[in-house]
């Protein structure tokens, strides 16, 4: 099936919208079910962290996997399924080491999902004349969704309900990946087969992909910008909740910043026509700074609806700048591998040692913890202006053709 296909964009879009019916759930919410299994700040920061650090190595080699395969389809059905089985071990799970452990399992599986199906995304812009912007969106869109009600169904029905709300979005991602598009050219002959699991990276030229400087800036620019996000991600409800911050309003506020990443994915394509893809970049660095620094003051509630609309650059920029970046500058046969470098260098490395110092950070500070994100906001803004120093201008590629994939 190609990426010219009808259908493709509605499947995308319908894997993006239940993936992040987990993320929806996960990211704002895992740490208030830990908090109420007895977990302290710091091991709540350690059940962040190790998925993360834990996926330096086995994401790049999922990847790799599914380049030499040729069917990334398939790896991401295998992945929702060990998501699912863990989900249903950590239902049950108590005390430190179990919760790690299950915790760990699935958190790597399903993480490990975002640069497979972004590759089958980006490959559906670069042929088929797709607009990723509009089949991600709806992944956001279900994060609004899944926050908002979650935030009302943990008010209601207490802290249990949220492994439910994990494995409903766990099985609809399997369900969702089990409808993915199935790679376009089925090759039957030997040698065919041998070209197809020859045009993805090895280990070997995986280190000479980020080994140029200009790529090495980019990951150092965009894993600062999403690092700089572990304290909102870890704490963020946690100490809105001490601050007075009531559940509903927890909720809406999280809306809205997803919202305004909505609506940045949504003229995507128009914003690309007239900005530069490393000034998404330097722009999404820039406004982090500023959003951290006030965070660290705990602004009143008014300040936190205008401070959560900068959500759409803080994420939305760097994340859209990324993925076209990589779309300029790496051969479609290696961009599996490369999503994997880029999802493990920036959010293995980066995010897992900026959770690790969330937990110890909040643990002693309380908000002032946002400090270090305005710092980790200033590394992305430096080596984003390096980048774009160092350089040419790199925008969105333009569609190459309507052959399938």
């Amino acid at each position: 099936m190609g990426t010219d296909d009808r259908w493709f964009a509605w499947r995308i879009s319908a894997f993006f919208g239940a993936l992040f019916l987990v993320y929806g759930t996960s990211l704002p919410y895992l740490p208030v079910l830990l908090d109420a299994r007895g977990l302290t700040a710091a091991e709540i920061g350690m059940v962040s962290s190790v998925p993360l650090i834990a996926r330096l190595l086995l994401t790049p080699l999922i990847a790799i996997h599914a380049d030499r395969h040729g069917d990334h389809r398939l790896v991401v059905i295998a992945l929702s399924a060990i998501g699912v089985g863990m989900l249903v071990l950590l239902w049950g799970a108590r005390g430190f080491w179990p919760i790690l452990l299950c915790a760990t399992v699935f958190l790597v599986a399903i993480q490990s999902i975002m640069p497979l199906i972004e590759t089958i995304a980006m490959a559906g812009v670069s042929r088929g004349g797709h607009d990723y912007g509009r089949m991600r969106l709806w992944g956001s869109a279900t994060f609004i969704l899944i926050t908002f009600a979650g935030a009302a169904l943990i008010d209601w029905q207490g802290s249990d309900v949220i492994v439910g709300l994990l494995m409903i979005g766990a099985v609809s991602t399997l369900c969702a990946a089990l409808a993915l598009p199935r790679p376009a050219r089925q090759l039957s002959t030997d040698v065919n087969k041998q070209r197809v699991a020859g045009s993805g990276l090895n280990l070997a030229a995986a280190s000479a992909l980020i080994s140029s400087r200009p790529l090495l800036l980019f990951l150092l620019a965009a894993g600062a910008a999403q690092s700089a996000h572990a304290v909102f991600y870890a704490f963020g409800v946690l100490h809105w909740r001490t601050t007075g911050v009531s559940a509903s309003w927890i909720g809406l506020l999280w809306s809205i910043g997803v919202v305004a990443e909505i609506a940045l994915f949504w003229w995507s394509k128009q914003v690309l026509a007239r900005i530069r893809v490393v000034d998404l970049i330097v722009i999404g660095a820039a406004v982090s700074l500023f959003r951290w620094s006030m965070m660290a003051l705990d602004p009143p509630l008014s300040a936190l609806f205008a401070l959560q609309v900068l959500h759409g650059l803080t994420y939305g920029a760097s994340h859209l700048g990324a993925m076209h970046y990589i779309q300029a500058r790496v051969p479609q046969g290696q961009a599996g591998t490369a999503q994997a470098l880029y999802s493990t260098v920036t959010a293995g490395i980066g995010m897992g040692l900026a959770m690790l110092f969330a937990g110890f950070a909040y643990q002693r500070y309380g908000g002032l913890s946002y400090l270090g994100m305005a710092v980790l906001a200033g590394v992305s803004l430096g080596a984003a202006l390096a980048l774009r120093r160092s350089t040419p201008k790199v925008t969105a590629v333009p569609v190459r053709s309507n052959h399938p994939e």
